[in-house]
């Protein structure tokens, strides 16, 4: 059975007739096709619906009137519904560092504006991002910025974020230029504690050390940023971090600025497409963070 078909009987029997129903309707269709498409029914069903002149539905109409009621009459409704409930539904990707430090703040901002606000939080690696946004899987990614997006992605810059060392406070470390004291000459013999050489974070920092003719092998390697300064608090070695303004370091770790030659840390929003008002508001109040964040930049620096 044809379920438009149903759908045009449905408003020809509430609409009680042909001409009125082609009137009514919320969309747009010629007489002649609604006539024919109940004819269409008529003839699957292998009986007469309903009498034209005067319109009155028979024995076999009225029943299965009764029967499709109550699902078309509730269209609007749950139409309305849903698109209600999508419109303060924000689907969210990004690292497990952004969605633990960064992105609470904005999100406590955003509910205040959207009270109904309903979040899907997905942790991903920064490889796996825009495939999330391709997928349709998320409205947006809050990611390292690569040179170069994919197809179809959209990228707005955030801030950039210093790389830095992290060292034991009990560590004779003082400044970028006595990492080389320990007698390696261009190798660093001091142990070093990073993500893994795939991560962004990794790649900037052994970019900095090729630009100042140095090598620093990792002897730890840990999934997240976090791990590293803990471990770097309990003496395990200097740590690769990210200097994020108004962020607490653990007692006991002091932080090493590195020279220009180390890049640093773009962060950016990722998108595809059209965005609905949540999401605008989302990216608007990360700029608003964002410009917090630059100006205690400056006033560190």
């Amino acid at each position: 059975m044809n379920v438009h078909h149903l759908e045009l009987f449905y408003f020809v029997a509430k609409y009680e007739g042909i001409t009125e129903a082609v009137r009514k309707m919320p969309y747009g269709i010629q007489q002649p096709a609604v006539s024919g498409q109940i004819l269409q029914l008529e003839k699957y069903l292998d009986v007469k619906l309903f009498h034209r002149r005067p319109f009155k539905l028979t024995p076999a109409g009225e029943e299965l009137y009764d029967f499709i009621y109550p699902f078309f009459s509730r269209l609007d409704h749950i139409t309305e519904r849903l698109r209600g409930e999508e419109s303060h539904h924000l689907r969210l990707a990004a690292s497990a560092a952004a969605l633990t430090h960064h992105l609470p703040c904005v999100l406590q901002a955003l509910r205040v504006e959207f009270p109904d606000l309903r979040l899907t939080l997905r942790e991903l690696s920064n490889p796996d991002l825009e495939t999330a946004l391709r997928k349709q899987e998320s409205d947006i990614a809050v990611a390292v910025m690569n040179p170069k997006t994919g197809p179809g992605i959209k990228s707005m810059k955030l801030i950039d974020l210093p790389i830095a060392i992290a060292v034991p406070e009990s560590s004779p470390i003082k400044h970028f230029r006595d990492i080389t004291k320990g007698g390696g000459g261009k190798l660093v013999m001091n142990d070093l504690i990073s993500l893994p050489k795939s991560e962004p974070v990794a790649k900037l920092f052994q970019k900095g050390l090729t630009a100042k003719d140095l090598r620093w092998e990792p002897s730890m390697e840990v999934s997240e940023l976090g791990i590293i300064l803990n471990y770097v608090a309990k003496g395990f070695g200097s740590g690769v971090a990210v200097d994020i303004p108004g962020a607490e370091w653990p007692a006991g770790v002091r932080k090493i600025k590195l020279p220009a030659e180390f890049p640093p840390l773009s962060i950016g929003i990722l998108h595809t497409g059209d965005l609905k008002n949540v999401a605008k508001r989302f990216i608007a109040l990360a700029k608003d963070q964002a410009a917090v964040l630059k100006k205690m930049q400056k006033e560190q620096s």
